[in-house]
């Protein structure tokens, strides 16, 4: 009888406080970390034209987030090697958990929802094993549920692939220890993989790089939504080297691998930041903060498009008209659907390396 007077009034205070969804908040379009004038790290939401509709506090610098499907609630990850992300509620600004990495453990920077909303995934390095991790986490108590294999070191980026379910993980293939920093520990043997799972852990496939790749660091995905990934790299090897950063993988295939002529390659100094599909899915696109450039590619034939120079370019995203769109650490928000970008806001901020889409439903 306990249980259910317990249920049961779980129930009315449920009914009688509803949800929030992403339309209390603007509806934005993506989220965004950036550095404020006044010194403050901030979590923004914003509309498809970088507008900002609201900014709330973080307590260090963070790199990505996750955006819940259903309700205004974000998951912000500090930059890596951080131990915590919190869990914010968009509409109010509140802190609602803060995630607590394990001992021997640190958080990776990225994670995922479930499509219901029910679970969240985030990427996580175990440095005393050097193996990759998947931590599972109620997405209503945020109390850690269990965790499986990233099926290799380093995971960095995760998403959720369309089905709903299945995971697909960048391991990286980078070795690093808090007690070294951001040292790189095991470039000479470094095996970077893309490994598919489904939500229990089970692996459902994997692909690796050629051998004479293997110190191209696979980091960040975009997803399209009939299953084709992409997947951007970062080249650990000699920098007189430059290799394809962008590769492309079906599921079941071989991955494709992207360049660009050599001089523009080689202006990217073997860094590429976020990769994006057009909305249209026919172009995907990549940044180059260090090189100050933003690559588009055609994706049925792998063709080089072209090459703008912007400065200290990171995040990007789908965009509106069968775009893309871009952020820069000089406060810009950008779109590119033609020959030329053009920039649609100017935000007084520093913006960090990622858009995260929301993927909401109001």
């Amino acid at each position: 009888m306990t249980s259910r007077r317990h249920f049961l009034a779980g129930l009315a205070a449920a009914t009688l406080s509803p949800i929030r969804g992403w339309a209390s908040v603007g509806a934005p379009d993506f989220l965004a970390a950036g550095l404020f004038p006044d010194g403050s790290y901030r979590l923004a939401g914003l509309d498809a034209q970088g507008a900002i509709l609201f900014s709330l506090p973080l307590p260090a610098r963070g790199h990505a987030a996750a955006a819940h499907p259903f309700k205004a609630q974000a998951v912000a990850f500090a930059r890596r090697p951080g131990t915590f992300a919190l869990v914010i509620d968009c509409a109010t600004g509140s802190e609602l958990a803060v995630l607590q990495a394990p001992a021997g453990r640190h958080f990776h920077g990225h994670g995922t929802f479930s499509a219901d909303g029910e679970r969240f995934y985030a990427t996580e390095n175990d440095y005393e094993a050097a193996e990759g991790r998947i931590s599972i986490w109620d997405a209503n108590s945020f109390v850690r549920l269990g965790e499986f294999s990233s099926g290799g070191i380093g995971p960095h980026d995760m998403r959720l692939m369309p089905d709903g379910k299945t995971l697909v993980i960048a391991n990286g293939g980078i070795e690093t220890h808090p007690d070294t920093g951001r040292t790189k520990l095991n470039l000479p043997t470094m095996r970077p993989n893309l490994t598919y799972a489904n939500l229990s852990g089970t692996p459902l496939a994997q692909i690796e790089l050629p051998s004479a790749l293997r110190k191209n660091s696979i980091r960040h995905l975009a997803v399209r939504g009939d299953g084709l990934i992409a997947f951007a790299m970062q080249w650990q090897g000699s920098q007189t080297d430059h290799p394809p950063l962008l590769g492309l993988h079906w599921r079941g295939e071989n991955p494709r691998l992207l360049t660009a002529p050599e001089a523009d390659q080689a202006a990217l100094q073997g860094y590429a930041g976020s990769a994006a599909f057009s909305t249209d899915g026919q172009a995907i696109a990549i940044t180059c903060p260090r090189g100050n450039a933003l690559h588009r590619f055609d994706v049925a034939s792998g063709t080089f498009e072209d090459e703008f120079a912007l400065e200290d370019v990171c995040g990007l995203g789908s965009g509106a008209d069968g775009g893309v769109v871009f952020t820069t650490g000089t406060g810009v928000f950008g779109t590119l659907t033609g020959a030329q970008p053009a920039i649609s806001a100017r935000a007084d901020c520093q913006w960090d390396n990622h858009l995260i889409p929301i993927r909401r439903h109001l």
